[in-house]
């Protein structure tokens, strides 16, 4: 009988697995490769907050699952997993309904073998009151083009209303200062410049347009290097972006955000982008081990503690980082591309009934992009034996980079080289910024 691997999430690494699962076992019917994603299309999303800005086409960058499953030799199938039967190997799949309530697919059980989790994370907002009701979170495209759409409207309406602007209108207020705080900032502060620039000639944007990140650390970037904070915060100060550290948000309200201490930020627009955790689905999970932000606890194999045959790669899973005692993996984009890769290693090991290998995760180190401002990170080990900082066009380049790693696994060379060359093409012949 052909080894089933199921996979459960099309992220990141969920993508790269299948991807090259079916190129390497699914072309020659070695393995059944499945993936299980509810959504119809893959964006990476470390670009969501470029998404959000408008400086970049959902269109253009989207790939989509089921023409990827038939180019590569796996199956997708769309729904939402809910529950997991360990003792007869199976995925339960929930009803795939769609945005016009109409149902698509009916629950579904799917047999495995081999079962990788893949989920990722979504933002966590600590059960802050009003969070969920007036806050964006750019958990996925669909949030992120609502923020997007709500910003144009944001400025269309301060164009075309006969009254002043009133307090707190045009300003956005970030919750979070990590490295999606501090990129949207700056994307923000380039896109809506251009924005103003298409004849919106009511309105200043240095005068009439506030951002503000608030972040509950005394620095921003806090998980990365204080050294590579400090550059990153002279950068947005650079740019005028308001940054408020030690402050906590004690409520989100409709066109504020109110302190612990009392104090109240106007702001038209908020996204929280403060903290994660895996999905709470997780934690029911047929009696597998998580943690207390729902990671499924993983062994350096990347197997799940209670179970052999179920793996979890990326966001979701909480894996030891070997030679740091007590420290997991952080929750990084290159964590997911080396995890899909090592799986693909232990998957064949599988298949031939040989010995699992721990996954040693090697941290290349940190970027942050500031949009066209500029972008700053370090780079760990390869290229200087330590730590080298970089800074402006060289560091701009180490992070576009890193997309094109991941495209490179998902098309191969000449399909990302023929669609990067047309992307430079058409952005000569298409507004800079997306305006709908």
């Amino acid at each position: 009988m052909t080894h089933r691997v199921v996979i459960v999430g099309g992220g990141a690494g969920g993508l790269e697995l299948a991807t090259k699962l079916g190129d390497r076992f699914g072309r020659r019917k070695r393995a059944d490769i499945t993936l299980i994603e509810c959504a119809r299309s893959h964006f990476w999303k470390p670009h969501l907050h470029e998404l959000a800005a408008g400086s970049m086409d959902l269109r253009v960058y989207e790939t989509d699952y089921l023409a990827q499953s038939h180019w590569h030799h796996f199956r997708y199938r769309i729904g939402k997993m809910t529950g997991l039967d360990r003792a007869r190997r199976h995925v339960q799949v929930a009803p795939f309904v769609d945005e016009d309530g109409d149902r698509v697919t009916g629950s579904r059980s799917i047999p495995y073998d081999t079962l990788v989790i893949a989920v990722g994370s979504h933002t966590n907002d600590f059960g802050t009151p009003g969070a969920k009701t007036h806050a964006i979170a750019l958990d996925d495209p669909a949030e992120a083009l609502r923020f997007h759409r709500r910003l144009v409207n944001a400025y269309m309406r301060a164009q075309t209303q006969p009254e002043p602007l009133a307090p707190g209108q045009l300003h956005v207020a970030i919750i979070g200062a990590g490295a999606t705080g501090v990129e949207l900032a700056a994307e923000l502060h380039n896109t809506t410049r251009t924005l103003v620039s298409y004849g919106l000639d009511r309105i200043d944007a240095d005068r009439d347009m506030q951002l503000v990140i608030i972040e509950a650390a005394d620095r921003i970037l806090p998980a990365l290097p204080e050294r590579l904070s400090r550059a990153a915060a002279k950068l947005l100060d650079d740019m005028h972006i308001r940054v408020r550290t030690a402050a906590r948000v004690a409520e989100v309200l409709e066109g504020a955000v109110r302190l612990a201490d009392g104090e109240m930020i106007a702001a038209e627009l908020i996204v929280w982008a403060a903290g994660v955790k895996a999905p709470d689905f997780l934690r029911n999970l047929d009696g597998l081990e998580t943690n207390r932000i729902n990671q499924l606890v993983v062994r350096p194999t990347l197997q799940t503690t209670h179970d052999d045959d179920v793996f979890a790669i990326g966001d979701c899973a909480a894996c030891p980082w070997l030679g740091k005692d007590g420290v997991t993996v952080p929750p990084r984009a290159q964590a997911a591309h080396q995890q899909a890769s090592h799986m693909v290693k232990q998957i064949s090991r599988r298949l031939r009934g040989g010995a699992l290998q721990p996954w040693r995760y090697r941290d290349f180190g940190s970027l942050v992009s500031l949009g066209e401002y500029s972008t700053v990170g370090n780079l760990m080990g390869s290229l200087s034996g330590g730590t080298l900082w970089v800074e402006g066009w060289f560091a701009r380049m180490m992070y576009l980079s890193l997309y094109k790693m991941h495209e490179l696994a998902l098309h191969g060379f000449w399909k990302t080289a023929l669609d990067t060359a047309a992307r430079i093409i058409t952005r000569r012949t298409e507004p800079h910024v997306k305006l709908h």
